[in-house]
């Protein structure tokens, strides 16, 4: 469910990214307290004068047509509010070239605005407890680790948490104030590896992408990798899949790796080029899905996602990116078999239990029923 929250201010991190506060009013402050890790999908309507196609993959993609429903997610940044706290909503977004939403947010949005946000959803998680935990992120991926790295500090005295970032230069470097701070206020406990690459630092490491072979090597002489009880990866496509086969080769459990995408460049898709053929889509096939407690059966047009299906007769279905990242269009397969394009939002366990992403997922049998309540 959308709500109109107030902008209570909007802060430049560097020349291409901000930092953006709502304003929760009392009565809904139950609604938006957060999970460290969680994000925000934001919604507002195209430009009339939009064009061009857009692109499903990106988290924040060109314009669509005219007057088109834009809806972005966001990571917060903000730490989870604690029990008789007042919860913190900020989003970092960063520009994309062409992107509707992030241009907006860094040339026209002001403080006092008003903007649709949703309730917190996604599970990239970490709820505060103790143990070692590590990340490995790439640009914005840092957004939703402060709010995980910051909670679980305050919060869990014997906890131990190491950030290994990568970033293009120290001038894009998102959050640096607030990360500086974590490693001023725990020294013992918040341990911080910085890469740059595209900038040769005074001391540190040598520059240079976060590669697997790089990682590989430099992981274990960072920390005991195999006493680590939570790696969390996230950033763009190369860099997550990258740390994750490191992780791998050195005999981390799958339970233990958690992953959120924030880009995925057009074509590429899950798997390797060994993975097996797609199944063929249904020439004729019927949808029935269930959300918020109604049922509703209607046919599945040629081409479009069962998402699409769901939207000619329901507005309220839930969905974000459209690109098979974000998560939000989760929905368990009560019956039917379907082919899904893309997966970078669910973990093989949700898969393996029968959930899909309605947005990349087509009729491969002529009936398919769809469950948004489970």
């Amino acid at each position: 469910m959308f709500h109109p929250l107030r902008v209570s201010e909007v802060e430049r991190l560097t020349d291409d990214s901000v930092a953006v506060t709502f304003a929760v009013p009392p009565e809904l402050r139950d609604a938006f307290r957060h999970v460290p890790g969680q994000h925000l999908t934001l919604r507002r309507s195209a430009p009339a004068t939009g064009g061009g196609e857009g692109t499903a993959t990106d988290p924040d993609g060109p314009d669509g047509p005219s007057g088109e429903e834009i809806r972005r997610t966001y990571s917060i940044c903000s730490p989870a509010a604690g029990p008789g706290e007042d919860p913190v909503l900020r989003v970092g977004i960063r520009l994309v070239e062409g992107g509707v939403f992030s241009t907006y947010a860094l040339k026209e949005l002001l403080a006092g605005d008003t903007v649709d946000v949703m309730e917190p959803m996604g599970r990239f998680l970490l709820a505060p407890r103790p143990g070692r935990f590590a990340a490995v992120v790439g640009g914005s991926g840092i957004t939703p680790v402060l709010s995980m790295a910051t909670t679980l500090l305050e919060r869990e005295p014997g906890a131990r948490f190491c950030l290994i970032r990568s970033d293009r230069s120290a001038a894009s470097t998102m959050f640096l104030e607030e990360v500086a701070d974590l490693k001023d206020r725990y020294p013992d406990r918040f341990q911080l590896v910085t890469v740059l690459s595209r900038e040769e630092q005074q001391a540190g490491l040598p520059s240079g992408r976060l590669d697997r072979p790089r990682l590989t090597e430099l992981l274990p002489a960072l920390l005991p990798v195999g006493e680590v009880d939570g790696w969390f990866l996230c950033g763009p496509l190369g860099l997550v899949l990258g740390a994750d086969r490191a992780l791998r080769d050195l005999g981390v459990d799958r339970g233990r790796i958690h992953q959120e995408i924030f880009h995925v460049d057009d074509g590429r898709t899950t798997g390797g080029d060994d993975r097996p053929a797609a199944a063929p889509v249904a020439a004729r096939a019927r949808l029935t899905a269930t959300l918020d407690g109604r049922s509703g059966n209607w046919p599945v047009q040629p081409g479009e996602s069962l998402l699409d299906t769901v939207l000619r007769a329901r507005s309220d279905a839930p969905y974000a990116c459209k690109g098979g990242v974000c998560g939000t269009c989760r929905a368990f397969l009560a019956g039917g078999e379907v082919r899904m394009d893309r997966n970078y939002a669910l973990e093989p366990e949700e898969t393996d239990a029968g959930y899909v992403l309605a947005c990349q997922s087509h009729p491969v049998s002529p009936e398919v029923e769809l469950d948004f309540d489970r």
